[in-house]
């Protein structure tokens, strides 16, 4: 090889080392930038000079060219990221569920300074009081009042499960918003990384962290599948549906009237709904069966990943209605289905099935009691003036006949907790019922009847609990199903966390920043920089060497 050619030897090794130093020096400076993954330089040898073809010897005789500069590549792990990814949707599943059991036992246990146990416990010592001297004024006065205080509190525990409720459809919509932009974000940084890497000159390594990041927050929300081509372009697939293309994206959507009762929002597929252009030019959704989201009918298990995302933890926490007693008691199959696999619906359910029991109990006590001072009206067929709870409407046929059943997830019929309320007459003058039989003697059979109403066990949480309750503990067990379904959450939870940690921390180990470790590259670049410098000198100082001895 000529000394001239040596020069370019040294050439190539100054810049290889300089774009090192470099992707060295970009790596320092990103050290505590979020998402940014170690870049790392790849060299390889340039073509060899063979001088001579031996075929009889080991090797022929081959002179290097120096050094080539082939890419600077990302060091990350795509059986990490896909690790992190599922897991840590997983670990957003079962914290929804958690904050959701937490925010429900607040909701039991407090409310407005009060606990709801001590009116249920007040209004049963209200006939324990009456049973001791049904005539007196003062425990009447009490049982009326008691009950008032017990209904109240009823409906401020519901209605905070409503609001809580609520609560958690608003966030839903968000989250839609945010999943479509994830979306359009993915789309375009798949056509700026194809752009730059079309000349197969320069990699957009900081364009793939965003990417990166933007996979990592989607996952976040649902289970993601993705794929990348040749040309750099990501395809992501999100439960199992095709999101983004090299392309297109496909965005959600948001319903409200098509499917939800009462109007909560239902994510579909936007691509997948039936639609039409009205006169207007308005595209107008006809039915969304076709495109929605997911499929509940499907068990929840980790065996096949049904348990990831939290969109998906919200939809089946919050439930698509407020539940009811009828959810429980007139279907076995529809609470199973629909109603037991939301945390918020199932304890609405039951609770309500407490309030309607107690209400319904008294009622039928009341009603049948000798000192009842009123018959049946007949000409609408609803119970006496008498009856300690009402409905509120009782003109309203539909809604008062509370010995009707109905089909569950239709309008709702009999007692509940929105739609009952103490017996106005009653709260004006609570001694109209005077417990007092027709002969004058004190109606100590009807306060008997009430004492044993609130102490019969035979009331059961939901179908698949096999414990019968009283009254008096019926709440308790309540309580104690919700705590004990938190734990279990917890401790899910917990463990996925601690998994998330895991697999967080082993791949911070590939993609993270050392600053040691880029500290002993950059002192190895700098000195094979150097030594690049002072071998182009050496044949400098050779080179002049020889020009000015021939020129002597």
């Amino acid at each position: 090889m000529s000394l001239m050619a040596n020069l370019y030897v040294g050439q190539s090794g100054l810049q290889t080392s300089q774009n090192a130093l470099n992707t060295t020096a970009h790596n320092m400076a990103n050290i505590d930038t979020d998402g940014y993954v170690r870049q790392q330089v790849s060299q390889g040898t340039r073509a060899y000079q063979t001088l001579e073809k031996n075929y009889k010897t080991i090797a022929w005789k081959q002179i290097g060219t120096g050094v080539n500069y082939n890419h600077c590549k990302q060091v990350r792990s795509d059986f990490l990221d896909l690790s992190y990814r599922r897991e840590n949707g997983r670990c957003a599943f079962y914290d929804v569920s958690t904050k959701a059991l937490e925010e429900i036992e607040d909701q039991l246990q407090e409310m407005n300074g009060a606990e709801f146990a001590d009116s249920l416990n007040n209004l049963w010592v209200s006939v324990q009081e009456l049973a001791k001297d049904p005539c007196s004024a003062v425990n009447q006065s009490a049982l009326v009042t008691r009950a008032n205080e017990f209904l109240t509190r009823a409906k401020s525990v519901y209605e905070g499960l409503v609001s809580y409720q609520e609560n958690m459809d608003s966030t839903i919509e968000v989250m839609v918003k945010d999943i479509n932009s994830i979306g359009d974000q993915i789309r375009k940084l798949n056509e700026d990384i194809v752009d730059i890497e079309s000349g197969r000159q320069e990699h957009a390594n900081d364009l793939r962290d965003q990417r990166n990041l933007l996979l990592d927050r989607l996952g976040e929300y649902g289970k993601i599948d993705y794929d990348e081509d040749i040309f750099g372009n990501v395809s992501v697939l999100f439960e199992g549906s095709s999101f983004v293309t090299t392309d297109h994206v496909n965005h959600l959507g948001i319903d409200t009237t098509l499917v939800s009762p009462v109007g909560y929002a239902t994510p579909y597929w936007e691509c997948a709904a039936k639609s039409h252009i009205n006169e207007f030019g308005e595209t107008i959704v006809d039915s969304i069966s076709g495109g929605l989201l997911y499929d509940f009918s499907q068990p929840i298990s980790s065996s096949i990943n049904t348990d990831i995302g939290k969109l998906k933890s919200v939809l089946l926490a919050r439930g698509d209605h407020n539940a009811s007693y009828h959810d429980i008691v007139e279907d076995v199959n529809y609470y199973n289905e629909n109603i037991a696999q939301s945390v918020i619906m199932n304890v609405e359910a039951e609770f309500d099935q407490m309030i309607h029991s107690v209400m319904t109990a008294i009622n039928k006590v009341m009603e049948d009691a000798e000192s009842n001072p009123a018959a049946l009206d007949d000409t609408l067929g609803l119970p006496s003036d008498f009856a300690l709870f009402t409905i509120s409407n009782p003109t309203d046929k539909n809604t008062y006949d509370f010995n009707a059943e109905k089909k569950a997830g239709t309008v709702s019929t009999g007692f509940t907790i929105m739609n009952s309320q103490v017996n106005p007459k009653l709260l004006m003058d609570p001694t109209l019922f005077t417990f007092r039989t027709i002969d004058g003697q004190e109606d100590n059979a009807t306060t008997a009847a009430l004492k044993a109403a609130f102490t019969e066990e035979k009331y059961s949480l939901n179908p698949n609990v096999s414990s019968k309750n009283s009254f008096v503990t019926y709440y308790n067990g309540l309580v104690s199903q919700v705590a004990n379904s938190g734990d279990v959450y917890k401790s899910i939870s917990k463990a996925q966390e601690e998994t998330v940690s895991a697999v967080e921390a082993s791949r911070e180990q590939i993609i993270g920043v050392s600053s040691d470790e880029e500290m002993e590259f950059m002192i190895m670049f700098q000195n094979a920089y150097n030594a690049s410098s002072r071998y182009i000198n050496v044949v400098s100082e050779m080179l002049e060497h020889l020009v000015t001895t021939l020129g002597s």
